[in-house]
């Protein structure tokens, strides 16, 4: 399993960033820019992505980890079946629809992949490590 020190160093989580400001162009223009509801819940949604896994990482559990890592995949279904909606409404074409729906796609398979790692490591996260500073209460001797 890939150690982390930062969540910036995990790819679905790059990846994430980089279909949020996909999303977000995409819903800045047309009729999709009026649609309120539905701009506003997929800009959420996509956001949601990357702020779980982060949010799942700076817990430092991977118990924690997992139920964030969880999370995000769950938003990422979520925008996949709001392009769907874009996409019937005539928000978004096909080519835009595709391009989008595989991204999050992706992403969810990376963070799937991610998450039967971490289970299947043992690991529980630096939160759990035993303190490596031993701090021993000096000796007493009786003479």
């Amino acid at each position: 399993m890939a150690t982390f020190r930062k969540f910036e160093e995990i790819k679905a989580w790059e990846k994430a960033r980089q279909l949020t400001v996909a999303v977000y162009a995409v819903t800045k223009q047309g009729e999709f820019s009026r649609d309120f509801g539905l701009r506003d819940q997929i800009q959420r949604a996509v956001v949601s992505i990357g702020s779980n896994i982060a949010e799942g990482f700076e817990r430092n559990g991977n118990k924690e980890f997992v139920k964030f890592l969880y999370y995000a995949k769950g938003s990422a279904g979520e925008v996949q079946s709001q392009l769907y909606a874009a996409k019937d409404l005539g928000y978004i074409d096909d080519i835009r629809f595709r391009e989008l729906y595989d991204a999050a796609r992706l992403i969810a398979d990376m963070i799937g992949a991610l998450i039967k790692s971490m289970k299947e490591s043992g690991y529980q996260g630096p939160r759990y490590l035993k303190s490596t500073t031993h701090n021993p209460q000096p000796e007493t001797r009786n003479s």
